[in-house]
């Protein structure tokens, strides 16, 4: 099966539609979330290509394939993630500065700044003195640098 397009997303869907549907699952590392052409297999063995049409990331909870019976969906490994929760304006500003210095791309849930775990940035906050946790969780983009340059 070769997917080009991607059906809508569980997270838009009914939760009538989704439960009356038998769900096989796609598990995609995060960085993979940005491919549009590459081949994988279902928790339950099915091969898929997939080749997009439109220039889009994948997300969690895309469906590649639905019936009336079945459903394909996109589901994401945890990553190894710095869970950075800054007291205040202050330090939300000289993690985000010291973090652009690095290119580094980040993500936010509520209140928090998620970065790919990366040693020098926990030895970072432990210097700085900024709140942060080690922990497994899963995103639902690719984390995506911004190009720019220093003229």
């Amino acid at each position: 099966m070769i997917v080009e397009q991607i059906v809508t997303n569980i997270e838009q869907m009914d939760k009538e539609e989704v439960a009356k549907r038998h769900k096989e699952k796609v598990y995609l590392e995060s960085a993979h979330l940005v491919k549009r052409i590459q081949r994988v297999t279902t928790d339950h063995g099915t091969e898929i290509g997939i080749r997009l049409k439109e220039p889009r990331d994948l997300v969690a909870g895309d469906v590649l394939y639905m019936d009336d019976k079945n459903m394909i969906v996109i589901d994401v490994i945890s990553d190894d993630l710095l869970i950075i929760c800054p007291r205040s304006l202050n330090e939300m500003g000289t993690i985000a500065h010291q973090l652009g210095n690095r290119h580094l791309p980040a993500q936010f849930e509520g209140d928090e700044m998620l970065v790919q775990y990366d040693y020098l940035v926990e030895e970072l906050l432990q210097n700085l003195q900024i709140p942060y946790k080690r922990e497994d969780r899963k995103v639902k983009q690719a984390f995506r640098h911004i190009g720019h340059s220093h003229d």
